[in-house]
């Protein structure tokens, strides 16, 4: 959208406010006060960054896992070291088991309505322990308790604070599910199956300074929330199945033939598309470095939240380099069945993904992760570390938006760790913020961006039966779960950029917050501090009612008066969110000048007059002409009345 031009005195016109008497009596001042207690600590500062006391816990990962495609099942062994930075001693640690989710009296299960959702799982046994040992020093303990989907691991010694570390190890097995949760699965394809593999290890809960253990069951809709560390992992299969994963493949020549191996190289520095399997050699045992029996590929990860990965023997294989600000360069490569191939297919996706990559890494912050994969599967969209999930069936547009989004969370929550179980709305919300300009620039605009018309929206925005941004994603009704994890956080942070802050202000300060708390921990208060110190500006009056209310925005013209060569101007806040008032002149002889009143003139109260002189006569004024602000009412955005049109 175009930026607001303020160059109101520019063009001829000479300004001075006057407020109206009854507003004088009033005071709106508890909208610009702050909502929340946010105030700093020495975790976190009141600026919105970490404090001189700030800890978080890391854990390293080293699996060795095998795919057996006769049983479905995955067996695995898992080593992890875990160092615990907190103040205190730890007496035992929660660790997640995700797959518990799809047993039949899982708290999941037992919460998913009976006419089902997006969130159905096969019923299944579970994840099965054994041989678990949790060591401290010399002390090795091997108590656990399992709970729903989370299990406790208790040490005959505790981890000590600030640097104390610890050593759990177990084996781990369990059966694939064909319909994960939207999240992983298995997909027959008419080359074999593909298999999806996501939250599929046992895994560390966070413990932090807000919520001590961060131990909210998986249900569903709320995602996850994991520390940060180094993953090595090995994933044995058999021997013409192809296996990518987060990170880099570490051993391609032990797994690929000659001449893919050759391929592979040429992808790395390619700038376009090579293919490394095409779609005549899928399943080849000649494009592999064995002809029979198993092989193992080997993938390794840092400094990541989680690690997924997808095998199978029906994989078309393609790739080609992205580039970085910085002079690094990495593989975006894609892996497809034939059902999905073609030039308005997946045969596009690693350029998608090359371009996706390279926009956010120009734009907002360096891609951290050496490569890059989207898969397809019988997934509607998921993210994970430098690995997508995205539908088999998608095309076009359809693909572009999907890959383009998944990609995105990258920066949002991988870059940006926030606590997808509970504020669904600093991944998603965030996440679709930056897609809506990603799309924006993608081949100067081939597909639609979705942001571009807010106002037709309206409809939700005024129903019944909203909800708050704020509210927990598995607590929100599944019909607004769209609206309020996605868009209509998304939608308030372009309101901030190209309404209330403009461009310049609002890329500084999202810069700095990412570059903040990259690889971090930021809780929503960290977000507001952080915005409104780095651009300037208490932004309470708007942070409040947009992502923890359910009030809407309704500007409007009263009237235009002229007396003793002035024009007196009547504006009003009608709705539950004040903001700034920026109007369109338009004059007599065709002429048009932008005018601004600051959003503190409704502190006094919901009425505001202001006189302004000028040798022209005005033919019309209207409120938002760029149509930026989700404004319930735009009938009474006009003087004179509808001049306004969609």
């Amino acid at each position: 959208m175009n930026k607001i031009n303020y160059l109101f005195l520019a063009l001829g016109l000479s300004v001075l406010t006057l407020p109206s008497a009854s507003a004088q009596l009033e005071s709106n001042q508890s909208q610009f006060d702050e909502f929340m207690d946010r105030s700093g600590n020495s975790y976190r500062s009141a600026t919105g960054k970490p404090g001189p006391e700030y800890f978080q816990n890391e854990a390293d990962y080293t699996i060795k896992a095998n795919l057996n495609p006769e049983t479905h099942t995955i067996t695995g062994q898992i080593t992890m070291e875990y160092i615990n930075n907190s103040p205190e001693d730890l007496d035992y640690i929660w660790m997640y088991l995700e797959q518990n989710r799809f047993t039949e009296d899982s708290r999941g299960t037992l919460t998913t309505p009976v006419e089902g959702n997006r969130y159905n799982g096969d019923p299944l046994d579970g994840v099965k322990i054994s041989n678990l040992q949790a060591k401290v020093k010399r002390s090795t303990s091997t108590k656990h308790l399992i709970t729903d989907t989370r299990m406790q691991v208790f040490f005959d010694q505790p981890i000590k604070a600030k640097g104390g570390k610890a050593e759990v190890s177990m084996n781990f097995e369990f059966e694939i599910p064909v319909n994960g949760m939207d999240r992983m699965g298995r997909l027959s394809t008419q080359n074999g199956e593909i298999y999806a593999l996501a939250q599929w290890f046992p895994q560390v809960a966070v413990f932090d300074d807000i919520e001590g253990w961060n131990v909210m069951p998986y249900l569903g809709a709320g995602e996850f929330y994991y520390d940060y560390g180094n993953f090595d992992v090995e994933i044995t299969v058999p021997h013409n199945y192809v296996v990518v994963a987060s990170g880099e493949l570490q051993n391609p020549k032990k797994v690929l033939s000659s001449s893919a191996y050759d391929r592979y190289e040429k992808a790395l520095k390619s700038q376009e598309t090579v293919s490394i399997i095409s779609s005549e050699e899928i399943g080849d045992s000649s494009m592999f470095a064995n002809q029979s029996g198993t092989q193992t590929w080997h993938y390794e990860i840092e400094n990541s939240r989680d690690f997924a990965f997808a095998a199978s023997k029906a994989f078309i294989w393609d790739g080609a380099q992205f580039n970085l600000p910085s002079g690094k360069t990495g593989l975006a490569h894609s892996a497809y069945p034939i059902e999905s191939d073609g030039q308005d297919a997946w045969s596009r996706s690693t350029e998608y993904s090359k371009a996706s990559i390279e926009y956010y890494s120009e734009k907002w912050y360096e891609y951290p992760y050496p490569a890059a994969v989207n898969v397809a599967a019988e997934i509607g969209g998921m993210e994970y570390p430098g690995l997508n999930f995205c539908s088999w069936k998608s095309k076009g547009a359809s693909l572009w938006g999907v890959t383009d989004h998944e990609f995105g969370h990258n920066w949002f929550p991988m870059i940006v760790g926030s606590n997808e179980r509970r504020y669904a709305w600093m991944d998603e919300g965030f996440n679709t913020f930056i897609n809506y300009y990603s799309t924006l620039a993608f081949n100067d605009g081939e597909y639609p961006a979705r942001l571009n018309q807010p106002r037709n929206l309206t409809s939700w925005f005024i129903g019944d039966t909203r909800e708050s941004i704020a509210t927990y994603p598995d607590v929100a009704n599944l019909r607004n779960l769209g609206m309020i994890a996605y868009y209509k956080p998304a939608i308030g942070l372009v309101m901030l950029r190209e309404y209330i802050l403009g461009e310049e202000r609002f890329d500084y300060a999202f810069k700095s917050y990412i570059k903040t708390w990259a690889f971090k921990h930021p809780q929503p208060k960290d977000f507001f501090n952080h915005m409104e110190s780095a651009a300037g500006e208490n932004l309470s009056w708007f942070f409040e009612p947009w992502f923890y209310g359910t009030g809407n925005i309704d500007l409007a013209i009263d009237s235009l008066r002229k007396r003793d060569g002035a024009y007196f101007l009547t504006v009003s806040n009608k709705g539950d969110i004040p903001m700034p008032v920026k109007m369109q002149i338009t004059f007599e002889d065709g002429t048009t000048a932008m005018k601004s009143l600051p959003v503190e003139i409704w502190q006094r109260g919901d009425t505001w007059t202001h006189k302004f002189e000028t040798e022209k006569d005005i033919k019309s004024i209207e409120i938002d002409p760029d149509k930026i602000l989700t404004d319930v009412n735009f009938s009474n955005d006009s003087w004179p009345v509808n001049i306004y049109k969609d």
